[in-house]
């Protein structure tokens, strides 16, 4: 047995994944599903309308800080213990079987909703690239659905075949978005006639949120609008626990995957803020006053189109969307390889379908599960609010809550666990003491941030509610919890015990002394 396999064994795990993947691949799958080229310009607008560009050029720069400090505990947590569906595993050895459970399920719900969401998105953005270029005649949400099925289907036939097939599309993945982040750089920087000055960048403010009657010094705008901005960052830079969900097919993941956490997050954050305050410099201008107010429905396709005309913001759309297909086809092989995991300790209704490989050792059938879920939950974004699919950036936030708080989990319960907690070969030492107190307390912060109602329109207690400007990420969160307490006291705390052992008991007990 190789070291891997031995390491897998001792956690109680056979090798049934093939594990081809690189260090490099493993850091590859992570950078992909942050994708700058996606997160940052398909939530672009609520960034704009929620506080403007201080919420960009300020907001990312403090709010990566936390995220990395967030990715640097994960690190040492896959160091120690490195297997597909890491993330409920841990919370089941530090926390007991209803830890395990809980996380699990939040863990998968938010995979399942961030690859809804990134797949959406770049329906959109293709169906934008296409209307850029004269090749479509107006903007339809029915389109854009559309198109959205047509890429599920694409990521899905992809996601079945071999997991090296995989790999090889993260690799040219990586170098897509470096590539196509410094060609939008260098046109927004080249091609434009003007530019935002260096002060409207870092000083200019804007509420087009509704709130307050588009207040800016009100202390609203600072404790509320701008907190509303934040999912411009949270939702760009997660997903970086592919690292973790892939670590059974990665060579030396003890340290290749806890690198590639960490590191993923790095890069991704300083390669973001150069390309958004890009973006940000190229806002147009009317009557020579920065128009923001167009930005929060017509998002960066309005800037591109604005600022360098059909052509090249057409090109730029392109790159974005291509990027996009690469991101959505990582989250779908993150998703799946977790439903795998999950599926393996038999917590997932239908377990031994989802649990199985096929001829290429990947888990075909949780594959095309995952993707039929996505199509589901997506379904609400065939409605609008004033033209904004309100829907897309409720999925957007239920994948950014499910996601982070599945991690605040065992990053609490690893914290909780002090010195006895047996570290891996990479680790953060004593720093853990603070760094993890802080990572669950960003992490509830910006949580509660994403399930205020983001518009008065979503405003129960207001004459202007509408059911379709509700944020219905606090809804549906509340709910999966009850439905999740509720089945674990009824039945499922009768049977999970927590992570199943696949390998021989001597087997185990041979590596364990």
């Amino acid at each position: 047995m190789t070291e891997d396999e031995e390491h897998l064994a001792r956690l109680g795990y056979k090798q049934e994944l093939a594990r081809s993947w690189s260090g490099f691949s493993n850091f590859a799958i992570s950078f992909s599903i942050i994708s700058i080229l996606a997160g940052c310009l398909t939530t672009y607008g609520a960034g704009i309308a929620n506080g403007g560009p201080v919420s960009i050029s300020w907001s990312w720069p403090i709010i990566s800080v936390f995220i990395l400090i967030i990715g640097f505990t994960m690190s040492e947590l896959v160091s120690a213990m490195p297997t597909s569906g890491g993330i409920y595993y841990w919370a089941s050895k530090l926390g007991g079987p209803a830890a395990g459970f809980f996380t699990g399920w939040l863990n998968l719900i938010g995979l399942i909703a961030v690859t809804a969401s990134v797949a959406y998105g770049c329906a959109t953005f293709f169906h934008l690239t296409f209307l850029a270029w004269g090749w479509q005649d107006e903007f339809s949400l029915n389109v854009v659905f559309v198109f959205f099925l047509v890429i599920l289907a694409f990521i899905t036939i992809v996601n079945i075949f071999s997991s090296h097939l995989l790999a090889v599309i993260n690799n040219i993945s990586v170098w897509w978005h470096v590539a196509g982040a410094a060609f939008l750089v260098l046109v927004l920087i080249i091609v434009p006639d003007q530019h935002l000055s260096v002060s409207q960048v870092f000083t200019d403010k804007f509420n087009g949120s509704g709130w307050a009657d588009g207040s800016t010094s009100s202390l609203v705008y600072f404790f509320a609008i701008i907190p509303f901005g934040f999912i411009l960052t949270q939702y760009t830079i997660t997903g970086f626990d592919a690292s973790v969900h892939l670590s059974e097919e990665t060579q030396g993941a003890a340290k290749t995957a806890a690198r590639a956490i960490w590191q993923s997050i790095f890069y991704s954050a300083v390669g973001g803020y150069i390309l958004l305050l890009a973006v940000t410099f190229a806002i147009p201008q009317v009557d020579g006053a920065p128009d923001y107010a167009s930005i929060p429905a017509g998002g960066v396709a309005y800037i591109f189109d604005t600022a360098l005309g059909s052509t090249w913001g057409g090109l730029l759309l392109f790159i974005s969307s291509a990027a996009q297909l690469f991101c959505a086809t990582a989250c779908l092989t993150s998703t799946s390889r977790m439903m795998f995991a999950f599926s393996r300790d038999r917590a997932v209704p239908g377990s031994r379908y989802w649990s199985k490989v096929n001829a290429s050792r990947t888990p075909a059938n949780a594959v095309i599960f995952a993707a039929v879920l996505g199509a589901l939950i997506t379904l609400p974004a065939l409605k609008s609010v004033n033209g904004i699919p309100t829907a897309f950036y409720a999925v957007t936030s239920v994948s950014v809550i499910g996601l982070y708080f599945s991690f605040a989990i065992p990053i609490y319960l690893r914290w909780r666990a002090g010195d006895s907690f047996e570290v891996g070969s990479w680790n953060n030492g004593s720093k853990y003491k603070w760094m993890n107190l802080v990572a669950v307390i960003e992490i509830i912060v910006v949580g509660f941030f994403l399930m205020m109602p983001t518009s008065p329109f979503g405003a129960p207690w207001r004459d202007e509610f509408d059911w379709a400007a509700v944020n219905y990420a606090p809804i549906m969160v509340v709910a999966v919890l009850l439905l999740l307490l509720l089945w674990w006291q009824v039945s499922a705390k009768n049977w999970f015990k927590g992570p199943v052992k696949t390998i021989d008991e001597d087997v185990v007990r041979a590596f364990e002394s």
